[in-house]
């Protein structure tokens, strides 16, 4: 499985942007889809998840209500959906892939980035004030 992100950019505080995750080769629907994102100087965290076969999902205490994962199994995409950007959101946005994480859903393993199999390359996002 590899995964590609893309989608992001510099904006200002108050703007959306959606990043979007393509998956490639086989996926399963065990698999649990999950965006982290790391800040210059800072550990990388969990930002939000998403289950690829029933779609469920779950977000980080700092991001909900402004951001919405989703996926389309048609696509092989899933999107992470960013409102009401703070300059604290920037940071580099990577989406992973956890191969059996739906047995697991929604524990504490599924926001940790341990537990996830295949990772994208990352993309920027940078909020400015």
């Amino acid at each position: 499985v590899q995964l590609q992100a893309s989608g992001g950019g510099l904006v200002q505080a108050g703007d959306s942007l959606t990043l979007s995750c393509v998956a490639s080769g086989r996926t399963f629907s065990s698999f649990v889809i999950g965006w982290f994102r790391q800040a210059p100087g800072k550990e990388r965290e969990f930002v939000a998840a998403v289950t690829w076969s029933a779609g469920s999902t779950y977000y980080a205490d700092a991001v909900e209500g402004r951001f919405t994962v989703a996926r389309d199994n048609t696509k092989n995409t899933v999107y992470l959906q960013m409102n009401s950007l703070k300059p604290e959101d920037t940071a580099v946005y990577y989406c992973a892939a956890d191969k059996s994480g739906y047995s697991r859903w929604f524990g504490s393993s599924n926001k940790d980035a341990l537990a996830y199999d295949y990772w994208g390359q990352g993309t920027l996002v940078t909020v400015s004030s």
